[in-house]
């Protein structure tokens, strides 16, 4: 019982983390879709309990965005939790393999970049900014 109560609250840290930051959750296909049909960029977060999402890839994908270029919209589905939204978000993923934690850059829907958990897990947060950021320089607007 008491391990369900922490792995609630991890999860609502998970979710609140990635929201405070101004990341859209989305927890339907139907809200994946409507998102991946607006136009311009958008980064799709995967989020995840693991280690190397709270470590790496939350603090990452938080911080990127504090950036002189940065994608439209910034979205995230819960791998393990909302199971239909992040399946779907994962059919704009140009047949990667499943991975969580992971980062996909798409243009209009199409998918450009992805950053994959063995990209992330083992990395420094400050080497996953550089290579969003990075992503950033090469495909987005300054806002």
């Amino acid at each position: 019982m008491e391990f369900k109560i922490y792995q609630n609250d991890a999860i609502e840290m998970a979710r609140n983390e990635m929201k405070e930051a101004g990341y859209t959750e989305l927890t339907t296909p139907d809200e994946v879709n409507d998102v991946m049909k607006q136009d311009g960029m958008t980064l799709v977060f995967i989020n995840s309990v693991c280690g190397c999402a709270g470590s790496i890839a939350r603090p990452a994908a938080t911080s990127s965005i504090h950036y002189d270029k940065r994608p439209d919209h910034l979205v995230t589905v819960f791998a393990g939790q909302d199971k239909e939204a992040t399946a779907e978000a994962r059919k704009y993923f140009g047949g990667n393999p499943p991975s969580s934690p992971s980062m996909a850059l798409l243009k209009d829907g199409e998918l450009i970049e992805m950053l994959h958990r063995q990209d992330i897990e083992g990395s420094t947060p400050i080497s996953v900014i550089m290579k969003l950021q990075s992503l950033f320089d090469q495909h987005c607007e300054e806002i």
